[in-house]
């Protein structure tokens, strides 16, 4: 579960980065909402995915509440993935 956990997270964090730093950029910059639609979902469905896992892995591993806090924390945060993988998950 851990190895989906971080993948899961990669790919969560790389579709967040994409988002913030190019897909929103291109909508306000050039007025063209285009690949804000297409990152957008499923940019919304990992996210969704990665706090499921995380509750799922806080089960399975006994993380204490400041872990799993941090971990699903670092969702909303640009980068913040991984870091978590680097530090929590490897």
């Amino acid at each position: 579960m851990l190895r989906l956990f971080r993948w899961t997270a990669f790919v969560e964090g790389s579709s967040y980065i994409l988002l913030i730093f190019i897909a929103v950029p291109i909508k306000y910059i050039f007025s063209d909402p285009a690949y804000v639609k297409i990152l957008g979902m499923p940019h919304g469905i990992l996210f969704i995915l990665y706090i499921i896992l995380s509750i799922l892995c806080k089960l399975k591993y006994s993380w204490d509440n400041k872990k799993f806090f941090i971990i699903s924390i670092a969702s909303l945060i640009p980068f913040g993935t991984f870091y978590v993988d680097k530090k929590y998950l490897r």
